[in-house]
């Protein structure tokens, strides 16, 4: 059993869960992400590691309330507990002093962004850091970025907060002015890293993703998490969940993740009406 030490609701629709996992805090390097199962009747998912305190032997996992599972362990308050949680899984991060290196985060992929960018930092790059939400009421983590990073850009679809727009046209403003950029690191909406692929290529800037294929065992056993890379496929949970993003078949994988939309949708609402759901809305 993994006791939660801490909750937070960052945005609406996020939340924060500090966890005791000392194992996984101990050996967790950025990049990498857990399996969970919150009790014998539950599915796994997998989730984002965003922080850890080693000598606290804790991990902070930050996720979307999108479906049954998610919106449970929403309503998990400090003192109970995870049944199962497995990792670190997945292939940590490529970190060294590239030179300048951008990360870009949208929306629920700025958790995920936020260890791989500190690690950057502490190598020695010089790091800018973009970060997109819809509006400003749902950017998370702006400040634990902005302390890793010695640029930080903002944009929201609507406006509401730094440069109105995407953070694709940020990143085009560096590349048509010519800016030294050694690496880019993109995590966010399928179409948001397709966008960033499809800008970078022409100018042979090297486009690492993380990528979110629906996973089970995280072992590369059930194959769940198959991805085409170019041109071949691959496991996310074992092989990555990093790859060059100039080589993924984003088409496919946004037709894999939607395979299963329906019955999620279904799951959410006939959980909603049991009569198990208790704690903050």
């Amino acid at each position: 059993m993994f006791e939660i030490a801490d909750r937070k609701r960052l945005v609406p629709g996020v939340v924060s869960l500090t966890v005791r996992a000392p194992d996984i805090a101990r050996t967790h390097r950025p990049g990498q992400f857990v399996i969970l199962r919150i009790d014998d009747e539950g599915e796994r998912i997998p989730l984002t590691v965003a922080d850890k305190d080693v000598k606290g032997g804790t991990i902070t996992l930050v996720f979307q309330e999108v479906g049954r599972t998610t919106y449970q362990l929403a309503r998990m308050f400090p003192g109970s507990a995870i049944l199962d949680l497995a990792g670190p899984l997945g292939q940590p991060t490529e970190v060294c002093n590239f030179g300048t290196t951008v990360s870009i985060g949208g929306g629920i992929g700025i958790p995920l962004l936020y260890p791989i960018t500190r690690a950057f930092r502490e190598s020695g790059n010089y790091v800018v850091s973009i970060l997109g939400a819809r509006t400003r009421d749902l950017l998370v983590m702006e400040e634990e970025m902005s302390a890793v990073s010695h640029v930080t850009k903002i944009c929201t679809d609507d406006g509401s907060y730094g440069t109105h727009g995407f953070v694709t046209g940020e990143l085009k403003r560096m590349l048509e002015a010519g800016e030294r950029i050694d690496r880019v690191m993109g995590v966010g909406p399928v179409p948001m890293m397709k966008a960033l692929c499809e800008l970078t290529r022409p100018y042979g800037v090297k486009t690492i993703v993380s990528l979110n294929p629906i996973m089970v065992d995280g072992t590369g056993m059930c194959g769940a998490c198959r991805c085409e890379i170019n041109g071949k496929t691959v496991y996310a949970c074992v092989d990555g969940p990093e790859f060059d993003g100039h080589q993924v078949n984003f088409d496919l994988l946004a037709k894999r993740l939607n395979m299963y939309k329906g019955q999620e949708l279904i799951a959410l609402e006939e959980y909603k009406t049991t009569g198990h759901v208790t704690g903050e809305a």
